[in-house]
């Protein structure tokens, strides 16, 4: 008797859960981009939520909530009830930096979020307004050590991927460069193609239409190899900062206790999409190479990647301003 009682009392538990995942989408589903329109990250969002949408039946409603380097929008994702109708875009800067630029970043990567999936690969680009001198890397160091202090990049908030890699830049050139946040790409790229910053580094597809109109000129990459999408411009390695890699991404998170047949669904969905040859051709379009990994595969990624920007941070000496 006693037995059939905590089996009963077991199945229970167990039911709602299985329901839950078994009926699931029976709403709306919002995406949280903790960043503003425009981004890298926005892109991705945008792009999969679109394509979610048609899959699960349900609307998939991009949320953007900016502010305090991602942190905002990500603390916001971390609090929402494990059920699989809060997911966020999680990338660089909010994962795998800010835990390590801040005492408490209102959330813990690890314990938090559930990863689904990485969905691109976002290589960035080192531009300049066409008015500065530049026209690489070694041209900027050499001005940069006359001037020191002088030069201004700018980047999409403190403790973003933007703002990091710039500063490993510094850094690695042994140069002192002004940092001048802003609240997202947008506003950095309008005061670029003003002038009133002389640098920054983002994602391609936030760059691109900037860089082919003639309004920002590109004088580096920041991963290893050059990207295909601009074959002409040179890495930073290949420019004397040997061994320089820093490329952002973004995946798909859910908050953590989203029951697993939540989460296999949606890692499914995902690398689906990322498959087709429209999904191909879009990702390429924006410049953007797109992954589509198991759920296994970027949880083990987002333990490799805490632990390599950490040790960027403290060989960068990069601080939150």
């Amino acid at each position: 008797m006693r037995v059939f009682v905590a089996a009963a009392m077991l199945a229970a538990c167990v039911l709602p859960a299985t329901a839950t995942a078994q009926e699931w989408p029976v709403k709306a589903i919002r995406l949280v981009v903790p960043f503003p329109p425009g981004q890298g990250a926005d892109i991705v969002g945008r792009v999969l939520a679109e394509r979610l949408t048609a899959v699960l039946g349900q609307q998939v409603v991009v949320e953007n909530r900016p502010g305090a380097g991602s942190m905002v929008g990500t603390a916001f994702a971390a609090k929402a009830p494990g059920d699989g109708y809060t997911l966020l875009i999680g990338g660089t800067s909010a994962i795998v930096i800010n835990p390590h630029l801040y005492a408490d970043p209102g959330y813990d990567t690890l314990r938090d979020f559930a990863p689904v999936s990485n969905i691109a690969s976002l290589p960035m680009l080192v531009c300049v307004n066409p008015s500065f001198p530049a026209r690489g890397i070694q041209d900027l160091i050499k001005i940069a050590r006359q001037r020191p202090g002088e030069i201004t990049y700018g980047s999409s908030g403190s403790g973003s991927t933007h703002h990091l890699i710039q500063a490993m830049i510094a850094a690695d050139a042994k140069i002192r460069l002004t940092h001048v946040p802003y609240k997202g790409s947008t506003a950095s790229m309008t005061d670029l193609m003003a002038g009133r910053i002389a640098m920054l580094a983002d994602t391609m597809p936030a760059v691109m239409t900037a860089v082919r109109s003639g309004k920002a000129r590109p004088i580096a990459v920041t991963s290893i190899k050059r990207s295909p999408f601009f074959p002409d411009v040179p890495t930073l390695d290949e420019q004397g900062l040997k061994g320089f890699d820093a490329v952002a991404w973004a995946g798909l998170f859910a908050t953590a206790g989203t029951p697993a047949a939540v989460l296999d669904r949606l890692n499914q969905e995902v690398v689906k999409a990322l498959e087709t040859p429209a999904m191909q051709k879009r990702f390429q379009d924006l410049s953007m190479i797109p992954i589509g990994d198991s759920r296994a595969d970027f949880a083990r990624f987002v333990k490799t990647e805490l632990a390599r920007w950490g040790q960027a941070v403290k060989v960068s000496g990069a601080k939150v301003e």
